[in-house]
């Protein structure tokens, strides 16, 4: 685990969801409200979306990328989000379960 200074480095947490979405749970509170930084997260691994600051569950693109990479994510979604058709299906497409 990085000392906390480095949690909120843009440049190295930006690498580490790059190669580990998961990663973004140990990244500093601003960050999970970075929507690049987010971005990258979930299209390495859709369920980093569980990490993301609120404002980001509800944006539809982000959300949407997530459920492509890994339907699951939808569990983290706005519940706005929820009911909405394309995103319900890309996350069903993905996988059955979601």
């Amino acid at each position: 685990f990085a000392a906390e200074p480095l949690k909120a480095d843009r440049e190295l947490v930006l690498e580490a969801v790059r190669q580990n979405g998961i990663a973004l749970c140990f990244a500093a509170e601003s960050l999970k409200a970075d929507r690049e930084l987010v971005l990258g997260a979930v299209r390495q691994d859709g369920e980093a979306l569980r990490f993301a600051a609120e404002p980001l569950k509800a944006d539809r693109e982000l959300v949407l990328e997530a459920v492509r990479q890994n339907g699951i994510a939808l569990c983290f979604a706005a519940e706005s989000l929820k009911a909405d058709r394309e995103l319900v299906l890309g996350a069903v497409r993905q996988d059955g379960e979601a």
